[in-house]
């Protein structure tokens, strides 16, 4: 059984950012709306309006108007999602004017787009010398083509207001052609530069990421995370967009957990909270000071248990090592400056013995007269 509207292939696209392709389970809505999301260069995407009813899917090429001229692109959303997304990134959607798309991209469209892209490295060259001679305090990061290769938008980082009419007018003389500045984030220069995240993968900026929310330090510690600043840090030297993909998961989890980490009192002492895994449920206390002899782990149900026989005056009888066990055989602290922390211990004691044996001397044996 089969459904002509639908498409269930599940595949893994050839396009990069895309690990699962799964808009390819949606069914094709395109007929009900003519708005359709068109990708150029990096993540910059704009909205269309399909006027001649072109039969057209996602990762199909065309050309559309733009003001003057005319630009290439590839379809990224069409039907009802694009409907939704031009709804979504649209403040005024009844004001806004959409270019209409001309026709599906040539073989000669798509040879005048080659050849402008092979322009943007040099002209990005020249760009950043031009503007070091006007002594602007600003940064070309990226430079992009149209595909008719009469206009070039450039990227630029600069900390405050730059004035650059002069700059203009030297780079429409410099490249011949009509200039668009636009001012970018660090966020979004990593996006046009692009590059492999910490996870091994490309960036979500310049793979699929197009809005940058603001994120915080809060973001990392409800998680839990290190609190360290560098591993925190993406590549565009800001926090992590990622840190935000769990963070409604751990926002629920820690419902369940009291406002404030009370200490516990148990028979062998006070014991401090000093980690808590919120998915798990778990949180780990220590009794002895930095030492992880003095460490363990707890559950949840546990802590509260403990808290409400605090609270009678009772002090329960915890194991040194925890209700769980917190330290597993061969554990050792990951700072300890012991160079063989990693050997087994069994083979050190075989190894004394032998050399015992080895070394021994029998001593002389004294007879009596």
């Amino acid at each position: 059984m089969s459904c002509s509207g639908c498409s269930f292939n599940n595949s893994i696209s050839d396009r990069p950012g895309d690990a699962y392709d799964w808009l390819n389970d949606l069914p094709d809505t395109a007929s009900e709306t003519d708005i359709v999301e068109v990708k150029f260069k990096s993540t910059r995407r704009d909205f269309y309006k399909n006027t001649d009813k072109l039969a057209l899917k996602r990762g199909d090429k065309v050309v559309v108007a733009t003001s003057p001229g005319h630009d290439t692109g590839e379809v990224t959303l069409t039907g009802y999602l694009a409907e939704k997304q031009f709804h979504r990134k649209i403040k005024n959607p009844k004001r806004f004017t959409l270019n209409p798309i001309y026709r599906r991209a040539s073989e000669n469209d798509l040879e005048m787009l080659e050849a402008a892209r092979s322009r943007e490295k040099p002209t990005l060259i020249r760009a950043r010398q031009v503007a070091g001679d006007h002594g602007l305090d600003m940064k070309v990061g990226d430079v992009e083509f149209r595909g008719d290769g009469k206009k070039a938008i450039f990227y630029y980082i600069a900390d405050g207001r730059v004035d650059f009419r002069e700059l203009i007018k030297d780079y429409a003389r410099e490249f011949n052609i009509k200039v668009e500045m636009k001012q970018i984030g660090a966020r979004q220069e990593a996006g046009l530069v692009g590059g492999i995240g910490s996870c091994g993968r490309e960036l979500c900026c310049s793979s699929w990421r197009t809005d940058f929310s603001s994120i915080t330090s809060e973001a990392a510690q409800t998680q839990g995370l290190s609190p360290s600043a560098q591993k925190m840090a993406g590549a565009c030297g800001k926090l992590k967009c990622c840190l935000l993909y769990e963070l409604d998961v751990y926002i629920e989890a820690r419902k369940e957990f009291p406002k404030q980490l009370l200490e516990l009192e148990t028979a062998a002492g006070v014991a401090k909270p000093i980690n808590t895994d919120y998915l798990k449920k778990e949180i780990w206390y220590t009794t002895g000071g930095n030492t992880p002899s003095g460490n363990f782990k707890l559950t949840l149900k546990e802590v509260k248990d403990i808290i409400q026989k605090n609270k009678k005056g009772e002090k329960p009888e915890i194991l040194p090592q925890g209700s769980t066990q917190a330290k597993e055989p061969g554990w050792e602290p990951v700072n300890t400056g012991r160079i063989d922390r990693f050997e087994k211990k069994g083979k050190n004691k075989r190894k004394k013995r032998r050399n015992k044996r080895k070394n021994y001397r029998p001593k002389a044996k004294i007879q009596k007269q």
